[in-house]
């Protein structure tokens, strides 16, 4: 294999590999039955005219698996936290002791938990949609090596055929993946 078509494969599996991370990551914003920091991950505040992550703007305690208490750091920014929780789509409503806000995270309806299984699958399709546009780049860039005479056909089929290779072995991390977010989802 030449040194073009490995720098290729190289750069799409690295490509494959971060599409497979972000879609675990987006994985963790779904909520489950217990409260986790995850969940606050990517929730703006408007402190000062800027949206600011909330994770810079408070510490979060968990003394129970669906209780939640933000205290923020600074106390003027209570009202902007409070409001950021309110509007997410966790459907959570906080309530404001005057030092932080107490969050009691309702138990998960069999209605929401497949509305979260659901969202949870275009998360996964979206990861795949990445992965094979990675795949299609570096596919992209193997045929132009062959055109432009760089590598042989034979070598140039080789590549496509490991290309192939890490494009099923990243989608079915994504898989495997889903299926746990969804075992995790559907346990009561």
């Amino acid at each position: 294999m030449s040194e073009d078509t490995g720098s290729i494969l190289k750069e799409a599996g690295e490509k494959m590999a971060k599409s497979v991370e972000v879609t675990k990551e987006e994985f963790t914003a779904i909520r489950t039955g217990r409260a986790s920091a995850a969940m606050f991950h990517g929730l703006t505040a408007d402190y000062y005219g800027t949206p600011t992550p909330l994770n810079q703007l408070a510490a979060f305690q968990f003394p129970e698996a669906r209780t939640v208490i933000v205290t923020p750091y600074d106390k003027g920014a209570m009202a902007q936290i409070e409001e950021a929780l309110r509007e997410s789509d966790l459907g959570v409503n906080p309530t404001n002791n005057g030092d932080n806000l107490r969050i009691v995270l309702p138990a998960l309806t069999e209605e929401r938990r497949k509305d979260y299984t659901k969202l949870a699958k275009t998360k996964a399709e979206d990861g795949r949609i990445a992965i094979r546009g990675s795949r299609a780049h570096a596919k992209k860039a193997i045929e132009k090596l062959v055109k432009d005479k760089e590598i042989g056909e034979d070598e140039g089929t080789r590549a496509e055929k490991e290309l192939e290779a890490l494009t099923k072995k990243y989608t079915e991390q994504v898989d495997v993946a889903l299926e746990a977010k969804e075992e995790e989802l559907l346990t009561v």
